[in-house]
């Protein structure tokens, strides 16, 4: 089959990289507020460090809400474990949260979106954006009160040069999916 006569399938292709960053986005179903509180948080939270390191994603920043998250990671050597992930992480803490809810079988989660980071003023921006989240959604003053963010974590950890750095990149204007 020539190239220019194979049928468009109407969605792009996703781009898997080894050693790359990835920002991924989700939302529940219908918007739903499910993870409404700090238990509910606490098990996504947890679920998601347990299923990234079970497929050697390197967390790089996360935001986790009542009915959305992002998150940015860096991909391992297998970088096409991307959608396997997803789905266990989902599949998890759907089970857990509808076992809390005496819901058994609720559908949770709707569907997610990955971006490949592919240039470096695009992961400055996007890692700007996932840690000031919390503030966008008026959870908080600042972003490093909200507990289920990095936020304070990058605080903590990052050199002072490489955070002033991060921090420099307008986040306000970013085109990332979140009309949650």
């Amino acid at each position: 089959m020539r190239e220019s006569s194979r049928p468009w399938h109407h969605r792009p292709a996703h781009v898997f990289l080894p050693n790359t960053m990835y920002m991924v986005t989700a939302g529940t179903l219908h918007k739903e507020h499910i993870y409404h509180d700090s238990l509910r948080l606490q098990l996504l939270h947890g679920a998601l460090f347990q299923v990234a390191e079970a497929f050697a994603w390197k967390m790089q920043a996360w935001a986790l809400f009542c009915n959305h998250y992002h998150f940015i990671a860096q991909s391992p050597a297998e970088a096409g474990t991307l959608k396997t992930m997803i789905q266990r992480f989902h599949s998890q803490t759907s089970r857990a949260v509808n076992q809390l809810d005496g819901t058994p079988g609720r559908k949770v989660w709707f569907q997610y979106w990955d971006t490949c980071l592919t240039y470096e003023k695009s992961y400055y921006v996007r890692l700007n954006y996932v840690h000031h989240n919390p503030v966008k959604h008026g959870l908080v003053s600042a972003a490093t009160q909200y507990p289920y963010c990095s936020a304070s974590w990058f605080v903590e950890h990052a050199e002072p040069s490489y955070r002033r750095k991060v921090e420099s990149f307008r986040h306000e204007q970013a085109n990332i999916r979140d009309d949650f």
